[in-house]
């Protein structure tokens, strides 16, 4: 049975979906609290499918080994590198987390660079000896690039019922820069590293369907827009849904881009090495075969974060996470946090073609104020913007990565904290959020930790 709030919800959003196909439970949903809850493979696909979303997994997990053992399969780490897997900076292919405090590095969150001024497909313009990632490691012979420290500055902010909630502003601090001083007009961008579960959901949502959300958001006075990129795959502007700007078009493009910023990692769609031409020694420091990552590979991996399932919702029928979810609503976060999604005809996998989803996402950019801006524009999407953030399993993230930091920095450190850092556009949301009684606030809370 829906619950009345979800039926509302539907009535209020114009949706043409009909409370039948609201009700049906995706094949990509699974009841599983356990620490492996974001990490289980949708079983109802082919056998071969299966094998290859296995195989993607060993190599995600897996750690890189430097070039030139030629004959190893994974050999291709570096000249540059943040971390030695995906599994580093996604646990558990979950959320990662900030340093707690200076003197620690960053060990699942890197730091985006960028110029001002746009590059020749209209993406950021990459600094000229330390490229779009600060990469802190280096393979033996190559000094990594330089490290972040973090601090920050806390804030008590009382609500109007008398209740203090303390908020932290990140500092960031770039020591020991291995290739000369940064320009005094660097954008910089830290993020953490997000969740990998329900990514091939989100990619079989129709780009039709994106576009109806933004026209549905214009029609309840909130202003979201999908963030147009570059296609590098099919050479030509598509929408963006991957990336905290929504700045890669596709799930293919995001991993290749990940293996090159993060590992140093070349493949078909990135086949040069992350070295700058200032830097000498990355330049002459040996590879693996080229590409290091083969296509089969890729693929291999993309197949995995097709077929990973997401956790389904607990306690749906809570009274208090019932009185969430409404409060939820009413208070203007759902116009942003679309609960319900159905995608499209997906061709290339066809077991994630016409699923109803709950992402809580619209997978638009929305401008969320200066408290939260990086100030580092990503093709369309503003220094102010961000990509809405899916919540689906945002309530088990303590259980199974350990810890409660949340949104693109790691700042909140807990749900209520990352809702009162909304700015922007979501600022009348965050007002309501501040007013309610403390038993609603917590109504609202327990609803995300249902999630």
């Amino acid at each position: 049975m829906m619950t009345r709030s979800l039926i509302t919800w539907l009535a209020l959003s114009g949706t043409m979906m009909d409370v039948q196909a609201a009700q049906a439970a995706s094949s990509f949903e699974i009841a599983d609290t356990t620490r492996e809850a974001y990490s289980r493979i949708n079983p109802e696909v082919t056998q071969k499918q299966r094998a290859e979303a296995l195989r993607g997994r060993s190599l995600f997990r897996q750690s890189w080994v430097v070039p030139p053992a030629q004959d190893i399969e994974i050999a291709g780490l570096g000249p540059l590198y943040n971390q030695l897997s995906c599994l580093s900076c996604h646990p558990k292919n979950g959320r990662g987390q900030p340093p707690e405090n200076p003197q620690q590095a960053m060990r699942s969150m890197l730091v985006r660079l960028s110029l001002p001024g746009r590059d020749p497909h209209g993406g950021p313009l990459p600094h000229p000896v330390y490229g779009n990632q600060l990469n802190e490691q280096g393979v033996p012979g190559v000094s990594g690039e330089g490290w972040v420290r973090v601090d920050y500055r806390e804030e008590r902010v009382t609500l109007p019922d008398g209740e203090t909630v303390g908020l932290r502003t990140p500092r960031y601090q770039f020591a020991d820069l291995h290739y000369g001083p940064l320009d005094a007009d660097i954008r910089f961008s830290p993020r953490v590293g997000p969740p990998v579960f329900g990514l091939g959901l989100l990619e079989a949502v129709a780009e039709q369907t994106i576009l109806q959300l933004a026209e549905k958001g214009r029609q309840q006075g909130v202003s979201g827009h999908p963030n147009y990129v570059w296609d590098a795959e099919r050479q030509r502007p598509a929408i963006g849904r991957f990336g905290l700007k929504a700045n890669v078009a596709t799930l293919r493009q995001q991993i290749a881009g990940a293996f090159i910023g993060d590992m140093g990692i070349t493949s078909s769609l990135h086949p040069k090495e992350n070295c700058t031409a200032a830097q000498i020694a990355c330049k002459q420091s040996p590879s693996a075969r080229q590409p290091e990552l083969t296509d089969a590979q890729l693929d291999a991996v993309l197949g995995y974060l097709h077929l990973l399932q997401v956790p389904a919702r607990r306690n749906a029928y809570d009274p208090m996470v019932r009185q969430g979810e409404q409060t939820f609503i009413a208070i203007g976060c759902a116009a942003c946090h679309a609960p319900v999604l159905t995608t499209g005809e997906f061709p290339d996998l066809p077991a994630l073609s016409g699923q109803t989803i709950h992402p809580y996402t619209d997978l638009l950019l929305h401008d969320m104020g200066d408290g939260l801006a990086d100030h580092r524009p990503d093709f369309q999407a503003s220094g102010l913007e961000w990509r809405t953030p899916p919540l689906w399993g945002i309530g088990l993230v303590e259980r199974i990565n350990e810890h409660s930091y949340f949104l693109h920095d790691g700042r909140a450190r807990n749900l209520t904290e990352a809702v009162l850092w909304h700015g922007g556009e979501a600022l009348p949301a965050r007002q309501h959020f501040a007013r309610l009684p403390v038993g609603r606030r917590q109504a609202v809370i327990r609803f995300l930790e249902s999630l």
